[in-house]
């Protein structure tokens, strides 16, 4: 993966994004990414459980001094569309997502980016 989409602003949701598309994502096929949540809200000591239909729940308790304030839910799907150009050798199920920068553009090699709602996961993350 290029190392170009790991130096754009901001710094924390490109690298995210890229982290996530690392792993293996297809519809219907959510084993590794569900674990990879699961472990990124272990990783920061939150409570992170998994719900009968594999959402993968992340709390993060509020802010001092704000924990009167209403719950604030931030949520998007983890999976990606698999889709690959016809000639492509590319295993949704085995394979990261193969990122780079072209004419100013974040795009995948020979398969779709993954952005909808990789993207919007990241920034989640961040």
């Amino acid at each position: 993966m290029s190392k170009e989409v790991r130096a754009l602003a901001p710094n924390n949701v490109w690298n995210h994004f890229a982290d996530l598309n690392a792993v293996p994502r297809p519809s219907k096929k959510e084993e590794k990414v569900i674990q990879f949540m699961v472990d990124f809200g272990n990783n920061l000591n939150l409570e992170t459980f998994v719900d009968k239909v594999g959402n993968v729940i992340i709390k993060k308790p509020a802010t001092s001094g704000m924990e009167k304030k209403k719950t604030v839910v931030m949520q998007g799907h983890i999976d990606m569309v698999h889709q690959k150009n016809t000639s492509s050798e590319f295993d949704f199920e085995t394979q990261g997502i193969a990122m780079e920068i072209s004419n100013g553009w974040v795009h995948a090699k020979e398969t779709t980016l993954g952005a909808d709602n990789g993207i919007g996961v990241a920034a989640i993350m961040g």
